[in-house]
Parts: C-alpha cells; sequence; structure tokens
C-alpha cells in the first residue's frame, strides 16, 4: 500500500511526539539561609519538586535532627510554621519532600532491619501520614522521602526503603534519590536495587570520570548506565551555577542545545534536578522552557 502525503505526515508527526520527551525540574531547598522562602521558590513557577533538606541525624539510636542552615530553629519548634508554605506549595501541584542524609555523613546510619523499621515510623509519624505531638514541620504532611546518603555504610538502606514503601498502603509515599554519578553507587546500590524509587536524581557534579567535560562522551555513558535501573525517572542531577559545586557547571545554552538532546530520547528521562536553590540566580527559568513537552492537537485517519 502506497501512503498519501498526509499519512506519512501524520507517520512523522506522531514520531517527534514520541521522540520527543518533557521533563521536571527539582531543586534543593534549605541550606542556605539568604536563598529565600520555601513559598517564594516555589511562586517561581520553576520546580515540580522541592526537596526540603537535610534531617542530618538519624538512626542507631541517635535522637533524629533537622538542619535548615539558619532558615529556623527546630530545637524551639520554629520550623513548624513552614508548614503554611509547604501546603501552598502542595496547592500548587508541587511536590513537597524531606530529604535526609546530605554531606554531614557521620549523623546518619542504620545498625540493623529493626533500626530501619524504626526510621521508617519515625518517618512516617512526623513528617508524613502519621501521627506525632511534635512534628518538626507542624501538620503539613509531605509527600515523599528523597535520600541523599554521601557516607557511612551501605547496610539496611535497602530495608528502610521497603518499609516507607510499604505505607503507600495508606497514602502515597514518594520516593526518590540522588546518588554520585559513578556507576553503581557505593552505598545505595542495594536501596535502588528495590525498584522502588519514583525517581532518582543522578549528581552528574563533582565527578569528572562521568560529569560533563567540554562534550557529552562522559556524561552520556554514565547517563546509560543509569537507565538500566529499575526507577520510574531519572533526572540529569546538576549545580545551578558554577559556585554551586567544585565541578560539572553546564552553562544553560549548552545544556539545551548538546546536552539533553543527547539523553531526552530515553524513556526514563525525567527532567533536571538543581542543586540548589540558593544558587539558582534564573538558571531554572532558563531552562525550563527546554524541559516542557509541546502540545499538540494532531487528528490522522491512518
Amino acid at each position: 500500500k502506497i501512503l498519501a502525503p498526509i499519512t506519512l505526515l501524520c507517520v512523522a508527526l506522531i514520531s517527534l511526539i514520541k521522540a520527543s520527551r518533557g521533563g521536571v525540574i527539582s531543586v534543593y531547598w534549605g541550606q542556605d539561609g539568604n536563598e529565600g522562602s520555601l513559598v517564594d521558590a516555589c511562586a517561581t513557577g520553576n520546580y515540580a519538586i522541592v526537596n526540603i533538606g537535610f534531617l542530618v541525624t538519624f538512626g542507631n539510636g541517635q535522637a533524629p535532627s533537622l538542619n535548615l542552615a539558619g532558615h529556623c530553629d527546630p530545637t524551639s519548634n520554629g520550623c513548624t510554621r513552614l508548614s503554611n508554605d509547604i501546603k501552598a506549595c502542595q496547592g500548587q501541584g508541587i511536590k513537597v519532600m524531606l530529604s535526609i542524609g546530605g554531606g554531614a555523613s557521620n549523623g546518619y546510619s542504620l545498625s540493623s532491619a529493626d533500626d530501619a523499621r524504626n526510621v521508617s515510623n519515625y518517618l512516617w509519624d512526623n513528617f508524613l501520614g502519621g501521627q506525632s505531638s511534635s512534628r518538626p514541620l507542624g501538620d503539613a504532611v509531605l509527600d515523599g522521602i528523597d535520600f541523599v546518603i554521601e557516607g557511612g555504610t551501605t547496610r539496611h538502606w535497602d530495608e528502610l526503603v521497603r518499609a516507607l514503601s510499604k505505607f503507600s498502603q495508606q497514602r502515597k509515599v514518594y520516593l526518590t534519590a540522588a546518588p554520585q554519578c559513578p556507576y553503581p553507587d557505593a552505598l545505595m546500590g542495594n536501596a535502588l536495587g528495590t525498584g522502588l524509587f519514583d525517581y532518582v536524581s543522578v549528581q552528574f557534579y563533582n565527578n569528572p570520570p562521568c560529569e560533563y567535560s567540554g562534550n557529552t562522551d562522559n556524561l552520556k555513558n554514565a547517563w546509560n548506565q543509569w537507565t538500566t535501573i529499575q526507577a520510574n525517572r531519572i533526572l540529569l542531577g546538576l549545580p545551578a551555577s558554577p559556585d554551586a559545586a567544585g565541578s560539572g557547571f553546564i552553562p544553560a545554552d549548552v545544556l539545551v542545545s548538546q546536552v539533553l538532546p543527547s539523553i531526552q530520547s530515553s524513556p526514563k528521562y525525567g527532567g533536571v534536578m538543581l542543586w540548589s536553590r540558593g544558587y539558582d540566580n534564573g538558571y531554572s527559568s532558563t531552562i525550563k522552557s527546554r524541559l516542557t513537552r509541546p502540545k499538540f492537537i494532531l487528528v490522522c485517519d491512518l
């Protein structure tokens, strides 16, 4: 059968639409006292996911401790006022996550499977859909937990992930992670192997062997490895400015013209993660239009 020109055009447009991948921008908030409020971050309209970081101490019998770098003092219940900001962000369709871990790796570890379950229960009762008389961020119910495990041991993170996932039977708990780009991740490998993560934001910075360095080869090779894991979406983690990290910053024009086109065809491509809100001086606004999926109205009689 010979296809008419209009049919060929429709086939081409359908292929283009399938190949075009939209994406979201995820950002970290909470580690820069000069970055503005949480509600201000959400009001930009640039972010689909905001990670509040960090819960820096937990597990191994330690009293959990939240560090929001001058935004508020959790020891005097000063962070409960963020509840209204969180709800305002969620009212705009933005997912607000609690990030656990971070660079202060001496403050967190899991000693056993029971310890992992205890931490899971603490997170559910104090930040998610459970009940507690001393919720550090007030009565707002966060959307999920983000894992930024950058030190300590490899033990029991998979059990914490599984325990948190079970709470989704009561209320959806989104699970995300931000591993370093060398594959596989030395600390979170077993946890990532559970296949329970909704988003994995790979940090393609401060790691010269797998970050952008004038060409896309190293980054793309590492990206292709990361897309083999069982996760719904993979995000490209980048510093929001040259000052945000020691290396790995990609100018917006290079990101849009070279890097994103080389990875957006991946079925697991999910967008870009930025570190962090305090360094985002227009970077997210510049790249946002490139991450938005084009909208088509297409009627074809094939």
